[in-house]
């Protein structure tokens, strides 16, 4: 089950496996339990993009953070690589679906304008 925690249940079908996070979606499980092995599933594939999703975007705030913070030092220098680094972050947040082309473009934008007014 690739490392989540899984809890069995033997149901009318046979064997079904809940995850944490499904349980707790589903408030308890004696009220709203899922039947069809595919709700089960689909909770688990839920569960796993929401920690990779989180994870991504973790990663994209953090390093916008932390260019902002050099931004408001006075090490140009220091800035200039932070930028490329946050660039490369952003563009890979692109790819991994985490912000859309057109909002990364924006981020990218004004904080080149912010490394431009350095100087």
């Amino acid at each position: 089950m690739s490392g989540l925690r899984t809890i069995q249940y033997s149901a009318l079908f046979g064997n079904i496996f809940v995850t944490a996070a499904s349980q707790r979606l589903l408030k308890g499980l004696h009220l709203i339990m899922a039947n069809h092995f595919s709700a089960l599933k689909r909770a688990r594939q839920t569960e796993k993009r929401t920690t990779h999703n989180r994870s991504n975007t973790s990663t994209l705030r953090t390093q916008i953070r932390g260019l902002r913070e050099t931004l408001a030092g006075k090490d140009k220098a220091a800035a200039e690589a932070k930028f490329r680094e946050t660039v490369a972050v952003i563009d890979k947040a692109i790819q991994k679906g985490v912000i859309h082309k057109n909002t990364a473009a924006r981020y990218k934008s004004r904080l080149s304008a912010r490394l431009q007014k350095m100087a």
